[in-house]
C-alpha cells in the first residue's frame, strides 16, 4: 500500500475538488496530513450535567426528555422561532430553535435527547438557545477542527473518518519501540484513532501525551543534527586574543558578566575546525554591544573580515558612530551599509570589501544583498536576532567560509527554554548591570489617573526630559483600545497641544520612521507616540517617560523591552502602565512589573503565565510550527531531549532501519520552515 502522504486528499469519499481545496487552505493535500491535522478542542458529550450544576459561562452537555412542544411563531425579519421545554428528572429548561425546522421535526415528545450549549438561568428558569441537539447514544467527544471557508469541522470529522479506514494494520511508527516503552507512549495507530475520537478522557490523555512528545522528539532530533553538522565545518582560528587591549580602549571598567562572555566566545573562536556558534543574552542596558566590539577588535587584528547586522537603519548609524569613536585611533577602518546608502558611497563600500580594505562593515539588511561579498568573512554577529529569521542570518554567513558566528538578544529567555530551542547554539548569558544604572520606577495605574500622568509628563518635559507613549492600535477601530492616532490627535488638540508631538508605527516607509527617530534622539520632538515598533530602537539617553496605553494588551516581556527604552541617562526614569482591566490574573501579572527589573525574571514569569510566543516566533528560527505541543511543557521537552540525544547518540545520522520513519517525519516537518528546505533532504 503507498504511503498515505502520497494519497490525494480527493481520493477520500465526498471530497471533490472545491472542497479538496478548501482542504489545502488549511496545508491538508494528502490523506496522511489529514490525519495529522489535530483537532483544536473537544466537546465531551460524554459527560452530562444536572441543570442546577451548569455554569452559566461554560458549554456543557445536558441530557433531557422533551416534555411539551409550542407551535413555530414567526418574527420580525422572517425568522421562525421553534421552542420545547425538555427535563433532566429534577428540573425544567426551554430550548429555543432559529429557522432549524428540520432539526425541531425529528424531536418528539417523550424522547430523551443531548443537548449541547450554555445554560442560562433567568427569571423564568433555566434556558437554552441554539443548542446542539443529538440522540443519547452519542454520548461521545467529539473533535472540534481548525475551519476555512465552507469547510465546517463536522465535514473534516467525516472525512478523518473516512482516512483512518485507509490505515494500514501494521504501520511504520518513529517512535522506536524501546523508547516508547521507556517513556510510556501509546503506539502512533493508538494515538491516530484516539487523538480524533477519543473513546474517553483517558484515552484522549494517552493520545495527546504521544503526539507531544514526537512533535518534540522531532525538534529535538532537528536541532541536534543541526548542531552537529556543523561540527564537521572549518572557521578561521584566531591566533592572538586581543582583548585585553580593547579593554583600554573603554571609558569605564567592565562587568565581570561581560568579561566572562568574551572569554567564553574567545575560547570557541581560538578552536581549530570549529566556528563560533553562541547566543548572547542579555537584559536591555547590560553591555552587549560592548562584547560585539570587542569580539570585532579581535577577529579584526587577526586579519579577519567582520559584519554586524542590525535591524533598522537608524540602528546601524549610531552602532557604527559609537563603534568608529572607540577604534578610532586602532586603525581598523569600518563602513557603514544600510538601504539608503547612495549609490555611489555604495560602489566604493562593496568595493573596499571585496578587497579586504574594510575590516568592519555595520549594516542592515542590505548586507545580505548579492552584490554584497568579502575578501575573509571570518565573524557575524546579528543584533535583536529575533527580528530575523534564520535564512538572512544563514545568508550573511554564506558569504564566508564558516565564519564565527555571534546572535545576540535582548529578550531575557528562561534559561532552560534556551538552551532547548537554540540546540544549536552555545548559550553565553550577561546577567550583571554595569554600576551606577539607576532603576526605572515603574507604576500601574487606571485610566481615571490619567490627568494626573498628563501635569507629570509636563513636568517632565519642562526640566528637558522627553517622553515616549505607546498603544496597542495604529488605527482607531470598533474596540474600546487607544489608537496611537487618535492618541496623538488627541494631545494635540488638548491637554499637551503646547508641545511637540509626533507619531510612529509599523505602517510608516523605513526612511520616514528612521527620521522620526532620528529627531526624537536629536530632541527635536518632546512627546513620541508609538506602537511596539520603538521595542527595538535606538538609545535616547534623555528619555525619562515610557507611558504605555492599554498595558493588559502586551506580555511581560514585550512590556520589559519597552520599558528599556528609558532609564539609559544620567536622569531618574519612569514606566506607567495604564489598564482598565479587572481581571485578578491581568492585574497580577502586570504587578510582576512593579515588583522586579530582573529582564530573566520577568521571562521567567511570562513564560509560566503566557508561553512561549513572546519570545519568538518558531519561524524565526527555521523551527517546525507545533500543533499540539507547547515550548512551555517543559517536563514533556525535557523527555524529548533526553530520548533525542540518546537517538543521536547511538545513530549520529538516523540511517538505521528503525529510525528511517523518524527521519521521514523530521524532513516533513522541518521542510515547512524558513529554513527548513534541504536540511535533512526533501520532504
Amino acid at each position: 500500500m503507498p504511503s498515505l502522504f502520497k494519497i490525494p486528499i480527493q481520493q477520500l469519499y465526498k471530497v471533490g475538488p472545491k472542497k479538496a481545496e478548501q482542504f489545502q487552505k488549511l496545508g491538508i493535500d494528502t490523506v496522511g496530513a489529514l490525519l495529522r491535522f489535530y483537532p483544536r478542542s473537544y466537546e465531551d458529550w460524554s459527560c452530562t450535567v444536572p441543570l442546577r450544576e451548569a455554569e452559566p459561562t461554560d458549554n456543557c452537555c445536558i441530557k433531557a426528555t422533551v416534555e411539551k412542544r409550542s407551535k413555530p411563531v414567526r418574527v420580525k425579519g422572517g425568522i421562525t422561532l421553534f421552542k420545547l421545554t425538555a427535563s433532566d428528572g429534577d428540573d425544567v429548561m426551554t430550548v429555543t430553535l432559529f429557522n432549524r425546522a428540520f432539526l425541531y421535526d425529528q424531536l418528539h415528545e417523550g424522547h430523551t435527547y443531548l443537548f449541547y450549549g450554555t445554560v442560562r438561568q433567568t427569571s423564568f428558569g433555566y434556558e437554552m438557545t441554539s443548542p446542539q441537539i443529538e440522540n443519547t447514544e452519542k454520548e461521545i467527544i467529539r473533535p472540534i477542527y481548525p475551519q476555512t471557508g465552507t469547510l465546517t469541522s463536522k465535514q473534516i470529522e467525516n472525512s478523518v473518518a473516512a482516512a483512518l479506514k485507509l490505515l494500514p494494520e501494521t504501520i511504520n511508527d518513529p517512535i522506536p519501540a524501546a523508547i516508547r516503552e521507556e517513556y510510556d507512549i501509546c503506539p502512533l495507530d493508538f494515538a491516530l484513532h484516539h487523538i480524533h475520537f477519543p473513546t474517553d478522557k483517558q484515552t484522549l490523555t494517552q493520545a495527546r501525551k504521544r503526539v507531544v512528545f514526537e512533535e518534540l522528539l522531532i525538534l529535538q532530533l532537528g536541532i541536534g543534527l543541526r548542531s552537529s553538522d556543523r561540527l564537521l565545518t572549518h572557521a578561521y582560528p584566531i591566533q592572538t586574543d586581543y582583548t585585553e587591549e580593547f579593554l583600554t580602549l573603554l571609558p569605564y571598567t567592565p562587568t565581570n558578566a561581560q568579561r566572562r562572555v568574551m572569554e567564553q566566545c574567545l575560547t570557541d573562536m581560538k578552536q581549530d575546525g570549529c566556528p563560533m556558534h553562541r547566543l548572547i543574552q542579555g537584559d536591555v542596558g547590560s553591555g552587549k554591544t560592548a562584547v560585539a566590539a570587542a569580539l570585532c577588535y579581535t577577529a579584526a587584528k587577526n586579519g579577519l573580515q567582520c559584519a554586524f547586522m542590525v535591524p533598522t537603519e537608524i540602528l546601524a548609524e549610531q552602532h557604527y558612530q559609537s563603534l568608529t569613536a572607540l577604534f578610532a585611533d586602532t586603525g581598523l577602518h569600518i563602513e557603514l551599509l544600510t538601504g539608503s546608502t547612495r549609490t555611489a558611497e555604495k560602489r566604493r563600500i562593496l568595493t573596499a570589501l571585496e578587497c579586504g580594505l574594510t575590516d568592519i562593515v555595520i549594516g542592515t539588511h542590505a548586507l545580505i544583498s548579492d552584490t554584497v561579498s568579502f575578501r575573509q568573512l571570518g565573524l557575524v554577529i546579528t543584533d535583536e536576532q529575533h527580528r530575523f529569521g534564520v535564512s538572512q542570518r544563514s545568508a550573511l554567513s554564506a558569504k564566508g567560509n564558516y565564519p564565527h558566528i555571534a546572535v545576540m538578544s535582548a529578550t531575557p529567555i528562561p534559561r532552560t527554554l534556551a538552551l532547548m530551542i537554540f540546540g544549536d547554539l552555545d548559550l553565553s548569558v550577561i546577567d550583571e548591570m554595569p554600576p551606577g544604572r539607576l532603576k526605572t520606577d515603574t507604576y500601574l495605574v487606571s485610566g481615571e489617573k490619567r490627568p494626573r500622568i498628563y501635569t507629570f509628563l509636563k513636568k517632565q518635559i519642562d526640566t528637558g526630559r522627553q517622553c515616549y507613549i505607546v498603544c496597542p492600535l495604529v488605527e482607531q477601530n470598533d474596540s474600546e483600545l487607544l489608537s496611537a492616532e487618535a492618541y496623538r490627535e488627541r494631545l494635540e488638540q488638548t491637554v499637551l497641544k503646547d508641545y511637540r508631538i509626533a507619531l510612529l508605527h509599523g505602517r510608516m516607509k523605513a526612511a520616514e520612521k528612521d527620521r522620526i527617530m532620528g529627531d526624537f534622539a536629536a530632541g527635536a520632538i518632546d512627546i513620541l507616540v508609538a506602537t511596539t515598533v520603538i521595542e527595538v530602537g535606538v538609545n535616547v539617553p534623555n528619555a525619562a517617560v515610557m507611558l504605555i496605553e492599554n498595558a493588559d494588551r502586551f506580555g511581560l516581556s514585550q512590556l520589559h523591552q519597552l520599558r528599556g527604552r528609558v532609564g539609559r541617562g544620567q536622569d531618574k526614569s519612569y514606566c506607567i502602565m495604564v489598564t482598565d482591566t479587572d481581571n485578578p490574573a491581568t492585574l497580577e501579572r502586570l504587578r510582576v512589573m512593579c515588583r522586579t527589573n530582573n529582564g530573566f525574571e520577568i521571562a521567567d514569569e511570562d513564560l509560566r503565565l503566557r508561553g512561549p510566543g513572546d519570545f519568538f516566533g518558531t519561524r524565526q528560527h527555521g523551527l517546525p510550527v507545533l500543533k499540539s505541543a507547547k515550548l512551555s511543557d517543559m517536563v514533556s521537552l525535557e523527555a524529548a531531549r533526553e530520548a533525542a540525544q540518546r537517538i543521536l547518540s547511538d545513530d549520529p545520522t538516523l540511517s538505521q532501519k528503525e529510525h528511517r520513519p523518524l527521519l521521514f517525519e523530521l524532513r516533513r516537518l522541518f521542510y515547512s520552515s524558513e529554513s527548513g528546505k534541504g536540511l535533512f533532504g526533501s520532504a
